[in-house]
């Protein structure tokens, strides 16, 4: 978790520095980006880390629907920078290290939650959703809380999008002079 957040701060200058963006390319990446923003919004909003085995909303579909949201997010930024250089960084950043950070998280619920996580596990796929939700026996129906998107610090990633967004923005206005 360390290492990955320690080189997310270079990454982005790298990602910046390669960026050319256009009107159309921030546009075409902000709607990309809004819809993984909205898929962690539902996601944190049903997790309750290190309390129990979310099963329900968007862990139904997926796994890791947070990561999902945040693989939609880099796909966003990658379309606004309108650079390949840019898109490889994002691309390989994300591939290897939350590729590792998914494995590592399951290694940390296995003994936790032990038969109940090995049934959920083959049920739901570990990061590209199933098209109907899964059905688990013994699963308690949770529900979207936004006292637990708040208490989950979501906004966080919605404020950092913005902020790139607008960084995005006065570059393609500097570059244009």
């Amino acid at each position: 978790m360390r290492w990955r957040v320690r080189l997310g701060y270079p990454l982005a200058i790298a990602v910046l520095f390669f960026a050319r963006p256009n009107a159309r390319s921030i546009l075409y990446g902000a709607l990309v980006g809004l819809i993984g923003l909205a898929l962690r919004a539902w996601a944190a909003g049903y997790l309750h880390k290190q309390e129990v085995l979310t099963v329900t909303g968007p862990y139904a579909y997926t796994r890791n629907p947070l990561y999902l949201g945040s693989a939609l997010l880099a796909l966003g930024v990658a379309i606004a920078t309108c650079s390949w250089i840019s898109s490889l960084l994002l691309g390989a950043y994300f591939a290897v290290f939350y590729s590792v950070v998914m494995r590592k998280e399951e290694n940390e619920l296995r003994p936790r939650h032990a038969t109940n996580f090995d049934r959920y596990a083959a049920a739901v796929p570990l990061f590209f959703p199933r098209l109907s939700p899964a059905k688990l026996s013994n699963s308690a129906s949770g529900t979207f809380s936004p006292v637990q998107y708040k208490k989950n610090h979501e906004w966080q990633a919605a404020l950092g999008f913005l902020l790139l967004l607008i960084v995005l923005v006065l570059i393609w206005r500097f570059r244009s002079f």
